[in-house]
């Protein structure tokens, strides 16, 4: 049974754990700038994350590979900045941890030291275990992310459901308990079988946070902007929108040109 506390303390890695323990689902949005990231904050979110989604959603890009250090950086400062009480995430972007684990703790560092973020995310299981083990003996925290990872996009050549047959499905159970016996403290299980992310959720002590992966996941995680509406061109079965933003601001600035072209504003109380 899960059970909902009003509570107002910064959150950690740590307390994660504990709602883990206790039957209270995680919530987390995505953020990439100092107003969205105080609105989603200021709601109750669990935990944010400057994900590298930032590529597709602002930036435009068809994939997250484009996204450079300097990018996930700018961006993370931005939302710290707005941030209070949620833990907040940072997706260390394509190419900064994969096959250089000394690479990868200097960025690692780098990410932490100028945005003053809280944890850092890294795709895939034993193949980056050197990486996530070096980056953790510095005392930074690490979330995993197994099932579809979009940074492989190029090897998987499809954004499909992972993990469906069997082989797949053992490796993953297999890297969840590396990433859990190595250290990470949570990790986000990405489109594969509901059965499957139930399995490896109740066989870990460290929280799953679920994207498409069904609800026997310890917490969920969506992109604000899907889930707001304000992108429409993305529609998989996971997503439930909770709002039509991209309709409400289409007609808020229409009204606005045809207020501007007719004249009417300003009027004389929106003036000096």
């Amino acid at each position: 049974m899960s059970t909902y506390i009003e509570d107002t303390r910064k959150v950690t890695t740590r307390r994660l754990v504990e709602m883990k323990s206790r039957g209270e689902k995680i919530s987390m949005l995505t953020a990439y700038d100092y107003t969205m990231a105080k609105i989603v904050d200021g709601a109750g979110m669990d935990v944010i994350l400057v994900g590298d989604s930032a590529s597709n959603v602002m930036a435009g890009n068809v994939t997250t590979l484009p996204m450079t250090l300097d990018q996930m950086i700018y961006h993370a400062q931005s939302v710290v900045r707005g941030v209070k009480r949620a833990l907040v995430v940072v997706d260390m972007p394509f190419g900064t941890y994969q096959g250089n684990s000394k690479e990868a703790l200097s960025n690692a560092i780098r990410i932490m030291k100028e945005t003053g973020a809280d944890c850092l995310k890294l795709e895939g299981g034993s193949e980056i275990r050197e990486s996530i083990e070096r980056i953790l003996t510095a005392g930074i925290p690490v979330m995993g992310h197994l099932g579809l990872t979009p940074q492989s996009i190029n090897k998987f050549g499809t954004y499909t459901v992972r993990a469906k047959d069997e082989a797949e499905a053992a490796k993953l159970r297999e890297d969840a308990k590396l990433l859990e016996e190595i250290g990470c403290c949570s990790m986000v299980l990405e489109k594969i079988p509901a059965s499957l992310a139930t399995e490896v959720s109740q066989s870990l002590s460290i929280p799953t946070i679920g994207i498409g992966a069904g609800s026997g996941c310890d917490g969920q995680v969506l992109v604000v902007h899907d889930m707001l509406g304000m992108n429409q061109g993305f529609s998989p079965r996971f997503l439930r929108r909770y709002a039509d933003l991209h309709h409400i601001m289409t007609e808020a600035i229409h009204d606005y040109v045809v207020d501007v072209k007719a004249g009417d504003f300003p009027n004389a109380n929106e003036q000096y």
